[in-house]
């Protein structure tokens, strides 16, 4: 969509088409590239047409409403969180926060982006409650053991599982739409992009709260920790999905920025790292620590990669993140290729277990979903490829993933067992 917008942005009645057809693309598109063409009269106009819908739109349902739904639903989400406290549940023993934490964060999104709804269909309403509450009570039910192999893997994909359906919700169950699940994985970055900036905000806040309270004599740490920080962190992502929301011109620009500045600083880093893995004489064969450290940080280099090709779609000077995107994901390959190598080898020395299944599973995936971004992303800097092609195959790879975590989270406690 953005494409065609720049294409033809100055050609008034195939815009107009382009909005008829599809008003969420165009707007979304639209305001993604605003930047890049904000000095054509034709941009301004459609600009004060799109914000004065807006406003419209607002007066309409109450601007304000957006904010009451926002608090209600973190108080909500504040509540559910507190529930061992109410009810006197030791959280060490019943593993509270493992099994329920990214359920109670994902069922108050999913709640928030029902309520700010108000087409949405009951249908779709009522599998979401459903989905959870199965989800809830299959995860509770769930053996309290950290020693449980195929728990713990449970505990881990679980959310991922709920985030599925989140996007199911997200997307208004049309998940076969490419172009929303586009929209989907681009807000996921937005999201990450703008929660640090909140976490990082509210870290500074608390530290400054509590440093105030000890100067007076008054020490509220413990009330802080358990009660403020804890209610904060479960409402922050519907805080920033609220913000994403009412100021998408804002938070565009600022997750575009971070991403172009923090992708070649990963690169850079990452660079650095491989050289410095044999001269500290450490490696992921026969060190199973380091290995798991090594697959944290290729998940995470995974993350940057998705996220950062969403927003490099949306920069005027493109070309240099795009190169350092291409650069980024082969040495993410090299890095993924270690690590399959050091896990097949402690499988042929030690043997199968449900956690080395899993990580080989999931980097087999990874590994083949980079593959294809490299190539996309070679196609985009030498063949002058549409940077939305690398978009596009991410949101077509993400069944693949979905099927993976239906596999850990139902199959394995069947095939291993819980014992």
């Amino acid at each position: 969509m953005t494409e065609k917008i720049k294409e033809f942005i100055n050609d008034p009645d195939k815009l107009e088409k382009m909005y008829r057809e599809d008003k969420k693309s165009f707007e979304s598109g639209f305001e993604r590239i605003y930047p890049e063409i904000a000095d054509t009269e034709m941009s301004k106009f459609w600009k004060s047409r799109l914000d004065f819908d807006k406003s419209t739109d607002k007066t309409k349902i109450g601007f304000g409403t957006d904010i009451f739904i926002m608090i209600a639903v973190c108080l909500f989400a504040g509540f559910l969180i507190k529930i061992p406290d109410l009810f006197n549940i030791n959280v060490n023993s019943f593993f509270f926060y493992e099994k329920d934490a990214a359920i109670i964060v994902f069922l108050a999104l999913s709640i928030y982006a029902f309520a700010i709804n108000r087409d949405f269909s009951r249908r779709n309403l009522l599998i979401t409650i459903l989905v959870f509450i199965v989800s809830i009570i299959y995860i509770n039910l769930l053996p309290n053991s950290r020693s449980n192999d195929p728990a713990n893997l449970v505990y881990i994909h679980m959310p991922l599982l709920i985030w599925c359906l989140y996007g199911l919700v997200y997307t208004d169950f049309d998940f076969k739409d490419q172009g929303k699940r586009i929209k989907f994985i681009r807000y996921n970055g937005d999201l990450a992009i703008m929660g640090a900036l909140i976490l990082i905000a509210g870290g500074i806040l608390m530290m400054i709260t509590i440093g105030l309270f000890q100067a007076i004599g008054i020490h509220i740490e413990k009330f802080y920790m358990n009660y403020i920080l804890l209610i904060g962190l479960v409402s922050a992502p519907v805080l920033t999905s609220y913000i994403l929301k009412n100021y998408t011109t804002l938070t565009n620009k600022i997750a575009a920025i971070i991403a172009t500045i923090f992708s070649p600083l990963v690169l850079i880093t990452l660079v650095i790292y491989l050289i410095a893995i044999p001269i500290s004489g450490k490696d992921p064969y026969n060190d199973r620590n380091f290995l798991m450290i090594f697959n944290i940080m290729l998940l995470g280099v995974m993350a940057i990669i998705v996220f950062s090709v969403s927003e490099a779609s949306g920069i005027i000077k493109r070309k240099f993140s795009e190169l350092v995107l291409f650069i980024l994901s082969i040495v993410t390959l090299i890095i993924n290729l270690i690590a399959l190598s050091a896990i097949f080898y402690r499988l042929g020395e030690f043997g199968l277990t449900p956690n080395r299944l899993a990580v080989l599973g999931s980097n087999i995936m990874i590994f083949a979903n980079l593959i294809l971004i490299t190539i996309d992303l070679f196609k985009i800097n030498f063949k002058k490829t549409e940077p939305e092609k690398v978009e596009l195959t991410i949101s077509k790879y993400l069944p693949v993933y979905v099927i993976w975590v239906l596999i850990v989270v139902f199959g394995f406690p069947l095939f291993f067992g819980m014992k």
